[in-house]
């Protein structure tokens, strides 16, 4: 199975505009298309609580495509069968369940609690990072969680539209990182 994280970042690396978590006002219409095209050709989908509740006016559930919110207070919610689940439960053992129901892709869209835990269990196997060309002074980084040292390889480049905003694409270095440092 293919385990994909997915950012907007500003150049500086923040997912959010001082305390604003609506990414909708200053990400690139470009990258929304790109984003949305991820989102609907992906059966299953991961995100943390916070990333859910800044986007749930957007997503439309529908059969066949499994959202998986990770939340400390899963009790809190309601599941709807196939198509919303929140979780308390640890990636690797989600990832194993996934698979389990043969899922072949999963995308990890939101938060950086998120990210971190499913970097840590080296459950990531490639990174689609766009970077927004601004710099905000405050905001939320995408990396504020600490992580284990991530060796990735460059395997694409391609600058979304004029103003500069950058798709990156990164395949996770399994091998040693001795000569990472």
């Amino acid at each position: 199975m293919k385990v994909t994280l997915v950012l907007v970042t500003s150049v500086n690396g923040k997912l959010t505009e001082g305390d604003n978590t609506n990414i909708y006002k200053w990400t690139s219409k470009e990258d929304q298309q790109y984003f949305f095209s991820l989102i609907e050709k992906s059966r299953a989908i991961i995100m943390g609580r916070k990333t859910y509740e800044a986007a749930k006016h957007k997503i439309k559930l529908v059969p066949g495509k499994l959202r998986i919110i990770l939340t400390k207070n899963p009790i809190k919610y309601t599941n709807i069968t196939g198509q919303l689940e929140f979780s308390s439960e640890q990636p690797k053992k989600i990832i194993d369940r996934l698979r389990k129901e043969n899922y072949r892709e999963v995308l990890i869209v939101g938060g950086n609690s998120v990210a971190a835990s499913f970097l840590n269990a080296k459950l990531i196997d490639t990174i689609s990072l766009t970077l927004e060309p601004y710099l905000f002074g405050r905001g939320i980084h995408f990396l504020d969680k600490e992580i284990s040292a991530v060796k990735l390889i460059l395997f694409r480049v391609k600058k979304l539209n004029n103003r500069g905003t950058l798709l990156l694409q990164y395949k996770i270095n399994r091998l040693e990182l001795k000569s990472f440092f």
